[in-house]
């Protein structure tokens, strides 16, 4: 991109700020594939950020010669990768506002905080004594969490790759940085394709018995030093695989 080193999602920021510059010349080629026309583009005024770990939403204002009309209106998903394989998070929430989002029925609630460790085991010997793997829980509790994650996945799918309202995103920008931290491998994707290519798939257990959507992983989050953050439920892709497809 237009900064040297790519080492945080600030840099990514600044590139499409200076997409003017000649010395850019990433920022003004992935405005023309995203359907803006830069040859009409005054200014860009970058209407609101929302970072995370590895990336966050960039939403965008383009501004004709007046600096007042807008020509086009733009949000974009970022994925920033350090590795050529590396499961990035794209959402994590407590299961309850999950449930408010999906209208989860209460016994798949109940089975959700058991695999987050927001509800202890209920059962002895379990593999992580602070909660409990998708291979623990009885047939008919898998049956009922699969049944309602196939019922309810193109609604999911959408929901933590796209959003809702002002947050929802139109593309998908994914950057692979090398060690020195420069670009190795980038794409853009329209988020329909993005959902496309990871919500596809069955609904099945994991090796390490978390649950995979198509080729989303839904896990427990984790670490946090043991804060209750750790119990949230957590979405992960690999945003490398767009790089190919």
């Amino acid at each position: 991109m237009y900064q040297h080193n790519i080492n945080s999602f600030d840099d990514i920021v600044t590139t499409f700020k200076y997409w003017y510059s000649r010395h850019n010349k990433y920022a003004k080629p992935l405005l023309q594939n995203m359907g803006v026309d830069t040859s009409r583009v005054k200014d860009i005024k970058i209407r609101e950020i929302k970072p995370n770990n590895n990336g966050g939403r960039i939403m965008f204002d383009f501004y004709d010669g007046s600096l007042k009309k807008i020509i086009n209106r733009q949000n974009l998903r970022v994925q920033l990768v350090s590795n050529e394989a590396e499961f990035n998070q794209i959402s994590e929430k407590l299961v309850e506002t999950y449930q408010e989002l999906w209208n989860i029925p209460k016994n798949v609630v109940k089975i959700l905080k058991h695999f987050t460790g927001e509800l202890p085991p209920y059962i002895d010997n379990t593999r992580d004594p602070r909660r409990m793997f998708v291979n623990e829980f009885t047939d008919a509790e898998r049956a009922a969490l699969f049944d309602f994650l196939k019922a309810n996945q193109l609604l999911i799918v959408s929901d933590i790759l796209k959003g809702r309202g002002k947050l929802a995103t139109e593309w998908m920008l994914v950057i692979v940085r090398n060690k020195d931290y420069k670009i190795a491998h980038w794409a853009l994707k329209s988020i329909n394709v993005v959902c496309n290519y990871f919500g596809n798939g069955e609904i099945e257990m994991s090796p390490q018995g978390s649950v995979y959507i198509g080729k989303i992983r839904m896990q427990r989050k984790g670490g946090d030093g043991g804060r209750p953050s750790a119990n949230m439920l957590q979405f992960n892709i690999d945003p490398t695989k767009l790089i190919d497809s």
